[in-house]
């Protein structure tokens, strides 16, 4: 990485724009940077960090909380001007120029107040073909990771390598191992390391977890065995706790007791099952004896009581025996009764029928006979035949009203179609000149149309050739750029083997006297004597090379033929599509053919309506003739309707006279004929009545003789007594059953009182039943404690064994566990450095930086030597400090003494260039870590005021050395000796106004 130019404005303690030549200052290989305290020595290394990582370096980032932007921008920079760092820098290769704006607040370009504009980043590259800058990126985030990946380090790498910070190498001398681990954790990102030393903890504590979860389950599975053993069982648990290597074979020698415990349990309940089962069925028969007796007893005293109870309702067996006789005799009288409840029911309904009919009749007529109202009947009909003659006449007046309403109806509707005939009509001379105006309209834009679609597809041609010029401009001006590559390849190869053959013939004579032969003559004197036979020189090239270098010449004048080939292919294309695209622009192209397009839209559409209107004219027209039709039908159904009208008038006049006649003051003939028609059905109803009243009477009177009769025959004195003596089907069937029921009563309460095992035991003692119980519930008892017991003994050997056998597979589960936590516990404390398999307790990491800092160590060593004419060496030591962990130790060896001393014991000066040589170590060993990029620019921060003129100039030829590597080398100091010795000079000045930049080389001129 080299760096060319800065330029920072606003930024820092600089209002305006101030610009640093990195190329001037480096041209003398070491430059001095120093100015007044506070004047901005360091803000320039600030910047050329800022542009880089959009941060400045660590140390000097704001704290309190503030914002990062906010610390950059420069009090002394005018409202209106934007805080700005651009750095100009080559590395990997790429000439790059990155400029960068923080966030930032300006003045309001409308109204009053502030406004924040947001953090901006520009990235370009140089390209030397073109002679000019192209914008690669404006993203933050692009910018970051292609800068990141150019340089190969972080910030905190490239702010410890490039600027060498002396004072915080100095405390890195003084430091103890865990600060130098922290620092050096940093530059090497030996992340990874540690992320190794998390991971084996995680997995020690998980495996440590897991043997202690198992642990647990097997103590849970103990305490559920303790339970299954039972209170009996006195021994207690083992006293382990989780994580107890003996606690697995505790717990299962537990158990094994516990189970020959509960056997012996067993053993003894079974016995105890034995005596009690032969007891319970000694009681048991005893049991079932007495409550056979008392069975026997009790249906003996039981037939007893039936029989009483029988023999008291003997007399309403009797009873029901009496009543079904007479309810059988009375069934010869049911027909005859029936009959008669149904004339008395028919008569009841005449009389009520004829009292309803006489009360619709008018007062003369109520005791009216049958023949005198049939009668009136009749002469009602006929005088109802005299008024059906006159209806036909009220309903042709009828049809007539209705006509002359329709006529009324049909005048209205020709008027409303006159007068709107008159209003269309008013106006059509104006509707049919709009659509004659319309159809030319769409006649000119089809006219129109057809002219913009010739000129709209050779625009269009035009777009196409001008969009193939300029992507064929680029291809050429690629193409060119191809060629030219290649013709320099063709060129540096032809030049390349023109080299190794000049150099070939330089030497041929020794390749001439490598084919010699001793006693054979030489191919070019003949001589058979070799005496000194030209030898091959550094560099001697042989025909192979030569070849090969010819044969790559040729191929690269091959590839130059390909490419101009190819150059004017698209040369030729581009002229034609030029040629066709004419002078416009793609843009000026654009805009003429969407302004065609839209034109041509526009007429196409306006002449697609060409048919819609002379439709529309043509609709208009027929309706112009059809309203015209319609007016002159109108006006002679006018005329119609006037004549048709007075013939109804006279013809309805005549038939009103009639109807008067006919009405007999009723409003209509039809309300007449109803009147008439109605009386006519009430006489006719009347007289049915009257005559169904006589027949009823004269069949009650019937029925009542019949009944008489049947009930004498059948034994009864009166009708009515044979009716009481009724009963229903169903309830004669009730009494025969219960007549059946008392009968089968009676015989089976005498099979029971005859049974002769009943008789016996009825003549014994009383059962004592309740003694038998009392001793079988005992025996049961003591039965089922006995079953409960041995029940009890078997589960708990059961669950014994259960429980033994999840003993024993948690026990088997534990094993690999255990296994493996073991070993990585081991792993674990040796990389933490807590085993004992550690001997210096040092950790993972640390061991990884111990030896990066050895490499630290020995690359100062080179540069430390010079700086002491020898006398001190800077070396590494894993030695343990104190009770500390040890790897990161740092010793200076005196060549003057031989002994080996703490970095802490150093005097300042000695400080200072030890620290010096240590950076620049540390330098070269993160550069080979990032990937060995190549660093063309150090700085090197305070410290030499420190040395003694001797120190100082053999510190000076250590500096002055880089140069060997074309390296340029910022010293940023206060030491006036060294603006003596270092006459390239970067000067910072500072004033009220702010700082500023000004550049003083060996000649005295400034800049």
């Amino acid at each position: 990485m080299r760096l060319h130019r800065l330029t920072v404005t606003a930024f820092g303690p600089f209002a305006d724009t101030q610009e640093v030549d990195f190329d001037a200052l480096g041209a003398a290989g070491i430059f001095l940077l120093h100015g007044a305290t506070g004047a901005g020595k360091t803000s320039v290394l600030d910047a050329v960090c800022y542009a880089l990582y959009d941060a400045v370096p660590g140390a000097r980032q704001l704290k309190g909380g503030a914002t990062k932007d906010a610390t950059l921008r420069s009090d002394h920079a005018r409202a209106g001007t934007y805080t700005e760092v651009l750095l100009e820098l080559t590395v990997a290769g790429r000439r790059l120029e990155i400029t960068r704006r923080p966030a930032q607040t300006r003045p309001k370009k409308r109204g009053t107040g502030v406004t924040t504009e947001k953090a901006q980043s520009w990235l370009r590259e140089y390209d030397s073909e073109s002679a000019g800058w192209s914008a690669l990126s404006r993203s933050h985030q692009e910018i970051g990771e292609e800068i990141g990946q150019l340089l190969g380090m972080s910030r905190e790498q490239f702010c410890q390598v490039v600027l060498l910070p002396q004072g915080d190498f100095a405390r890195f001398l003084r430091a103890d191992a865990e600060a130098r681990g922290k620092l050096l954790g940093r530059l090497f990102d030996t992340r990874r390391f540690a992320a190794v030393e998390d991971r084996l903890a995680e997995l020690r504590r998980a495996a440590e977890q897991q043997v202690r979860a198992g642990d647990e389950r097997l103590i849970g599975v103990a305490q559920r065995l303790a339970q299954a053993a039972g209170p009996g069982f006195e021994q207690p648990l083992p006293a382990r706790q989780p994580g107890d290597p003996g606690l697995a074979p505790a717990v299962l020698e537990w158990a094994a007791l516990a189970r020959s415990t509960a056997h012996e349990r067993h053993d003894i309940a079974e016995s105890a099952l034995a005596g009690a089962e032969s007891r319970q069925a000694a009681a048991r028969r005893l049991l079932d004896a007495e409550r056979e007796l008392a069975r026997l007893q009790e249906r003996f005293a039981e037939g007893r009581r039936r029989a009483e109870a029988l023999e008291a309702r003997r007399p309403q067996y009797e009873e029901a025996r009496a009543t079904l006789e007479r309810a059988r005799k009375a069934d010869q009288v049911a027909p005859a009764l029936a009959l008669r409840e149904d004339a008395e029911r028919a008569h009841r309904t005449a009389a009520a029928d004829r009292d309803r009919a006489r009360a619709r009749l008018p007062a003369e007529l109520t005791d009216s006979g049958a023949d005198h109202l049939s009668a009136l009947e009749r002469k009602m009909i006929e005088e109802l035949g005299r008024v059906d003659a006159a209806r036909g006449a009220e309903r042709r007046s009828a049809e007539i009203t209705r006509e002359r309403a329709g006529l009324d109806r049909q005048a209205r509707a020709d008027e409303e179609l006159l007068a709107d005939a008159a209003g269309w009509l008013a106006g059509w001379d104006a509707t049919r000149r709009q659509h004659q105006e319309r159809v030319e309209t769409a006649q000119e834009a089809a006219t129109r149309a057809e002219q913009l679609a010739g000129q709209l597809e050779p625009a269009r041609g035009q777009l196409d050739a001008a969009r193939a010029r300029d992507t064929l401009e680029a291809r050429a001006a690629e193409s060119q750029r191809l060629l030219n590559s290649a013709r320099e390849r063709a060129n540096d190869a032809k030049e390349t083997w023109l080299d190794l053959r000049e150099r070939r013939l330089r030497g041929i004579a020794a390749e001439l006297a490598a084919r010699l032969v001793a006693g054979e003559p030489c191919a070019v004197c003949g001589s058979a004597d070799h005496p000194e036979p030209a030898r091959a020189g550094a560099g001697q090239v042989d025909q192979a090379s030569e070849d090969a270098a010819l044969a790559a010449s040729r191929r690269a004048e091959a590839a130059v033929t390909r490419a101009e080939h190819d150059h004017a292919s698209v040369r030729e294309e581009y002229a034609a599509a030029r040629s066709a695209a004419g002078g416009s622009t793609v843009a000026e192209l654009v805009t003429l053919t969407e302004r065609l397009g839209r034109e041509h839209t526009e007429a196409h559409r306006l002449a697609a309506g060409t048919h819609a209107a002379r439709e529309a004219l043509a609709r208009a027209e027929r309706e112009h003739e059809d309203r015209l039709t319609a007016r002159r039908s109108a006006e002679n159904r006018v005329a119609a309707r006037t004549s048709r009208r007075e013939a109804l008038d006279h013809e309805q006049t005549g038939l009103e006279a009639e109807l008067v006649r006919a009405r007999g003051g009723a409003d209509s003939v039809a309300a007449h004929a109803e009147r008439l028609a109605n009386r006519a059905r009430l006489l006719a109803e009347a007289a049915d009545t009257v005559r169904d009243f006589d027949t009823t009477a004269r069949r009650l009177k019937e029925s009542d003789d019949r009944l008489a009769d049947a009930a004498f025959r059948a034994g009864f004195d009166t009708p009515r007594a044979a009716s009481a003596a009724l009963l229903s089907g169903a309830e004669q069937r009730g009494l025969t059953h219960r007549m059946d029921d008392w009968q089968a009563e009676a015989a089976t309460v005498a099979d029971r009182l005859a049974e002769s095992d009943a008789r016996d035991a009825a003549e014994r003692p009383p059962a004592r039943l309740d003694t038998a119980l009392m001793s079988y519930e005992a025996a049961e008892s003591a039965l089922r404690a006995a079953s409960a017991a041995l029940a009890g003994a078997r589960e708990r050997g059961a669950e014994l064994a259960r429980l033994s056998r999840r003993a024993e597979e948690e026990v088997r589960g534990l094993g690999p566990l255990r296994t493996e936590y073991e070993r990585v516990a081991r792993l674990a404390g040796l990389t933490a450095g807590t085993s004992n398999d550690n001997d210096r307790k040092m950790r993972l990491e640390s061991y990884v930086l111990a030896a990066r800092l050895e490499q630290v160590a020995a690359a100062a060593t080179a540069r430390l030597l010079r700086m002491s004419s020898g006398r001190y060496t800077l070396v590494h030591s894993d030695a343990r400090s104190g009770g500390k962990r040890s790897g990161l130790g740092l010793h200076v060896i005196d060549a003057w003494t031989g002994s080996a001393r703490d970095t802490a014991t150093l005097s300042g000066g000695e400080t200072f260039f030890v620290s010096l040589a240590l950076a620049l170590g540390l330098a070269d060993v993160v550069t080979d870590e990032a990937g060995g990029a190549r660093l063309d620019t150090l700085f090197i921060d305070e410290g030499f005021g420190s040395l003694d003129d001797q120190t100082l100039d053999e510190v000076l030829d250590v500096l002055d050395s880089l140069r060997e590597r074309d390296r340029t080398v910022g010293i940023v100091s206060h030491v006036a000796d060294l603006r003596r010795r270092i006459p390239t000079q970067l000067e910072v000045t500072k004033s009220r106004r702010g700082s500023t930049v000004s550049l003083r080389t060996e000649g005295g001129g400034d800049g």
